[in-house]
């Protein structure tokens, strides 16, 4: 049996409900990771989405961040929050073991403007983050670090890169750290399947970026080796960027043996 991981950056979960419960129905993954549902945990609509077949782990945040977890199978050792400052009340990630796989759906801070206070916030998530995923990987079972990164790792991942090199989605700082991350022992996924450029997951509303295909490739999921040896496919569903009240991004998925 193998098993299709997705993650996707819904912009709001309840604004865009129909087209979450239509996409869980056509494409039908076992597990969704999903960021930015931008509503409180009490608030996440559960109903729908257990009607549509699936369980839901939430950790929730009035009006911004918020993460989840979708299965089909059942999920345990839900862990809500990322490790390394109790400070930090933004609700960022969550993680749970499904089929014996550990996932876990995290929103990266965007850190605009950069330099300044946002973006100290997000390279101190990265460290907090790169800190977890080594615990994570010594424990050697299958791992799953997946979602939104707010990072294009190479001028590969970004339409117009010179435009772009300030921003702190492309920033060397930013790609330093994702790097470093990276270089624990994980796979990415997409990019060790798919070596072509100009493949993205999230086009601006502004400006017909959509319809033009100025994209930007920052949903990545990350693969422990013990997972990585597992890995069949990885592509990207652009189906549901194109519907009417889309998301600014589209769901990228894996499927692992």
């Amino acid at each position: 049996m193998s098993l299709r991981i997705a993650t996707w950056n819904v912009n709001s979960v309840r604004a865009r409900l129909p087209n979450v419960v239509e996409w869980l129905g056509s494409f039908a993954p076992d597990v969704v990771l999903l960021q930015e549902i931008k509503c409180q945990t009490d608030q996440f609509p559960s109903l729908e989405i257990e009607a549509a077949g699936y369980r839901a782990a939430v950790h929730g945040q009035k009006s911004y961040n918020g993460v989840a977890i979708l299965s089909r199978l059942p999920m345990d050792t839900v862990v809500a929050g990322l490790p390394g400052d109790p400070s930090d009340e933004q609700a960022r990630y969550i993680e749970a073991t499904i089929a014996g796989i550990r996932v876990a759906s995290l929103y990266l801070p965007n850190g605009n403007p950069a330099p300044g206070e946002k973006y100290d916030y997000k390279l101190a998530w990265m460290k907090r983050l790169i800190a977890h995923a080594r615990g994570l990987l010594a424990t050697d079972q299958p791992f799953v670090l997946a979602g939104d990164y707010n990072v294009c790792p190479t001028d590969d991942d970004v339409y117009d890169p010179a435009n772009w090199q300030a921003d702190a989605l492309c920033r060397p700082e930013s790609r330093a750290a994702f790097r470093e991350l990276s270089h624990l022992g994980f796979t990415e996924a997409f990019r060790t399947l798919h070596p072509e450029k100009g493949r993205y997951t999230f086009w601006d509303y502004q400006a017909g970026a959509w319809q033009r295909d100025l994209g930007l490739r920052i949903d990545h999921l990350l693969l422990s080796p013990q997972a990585a040896d597992r890995l069949i496919a990885c592509d990207i569903d652009k189906g549901p960027r194109g519907k009417d009240k889309a998301s600014d991004h589209t769901p990228i998925w894996i499927e692992l043996s």
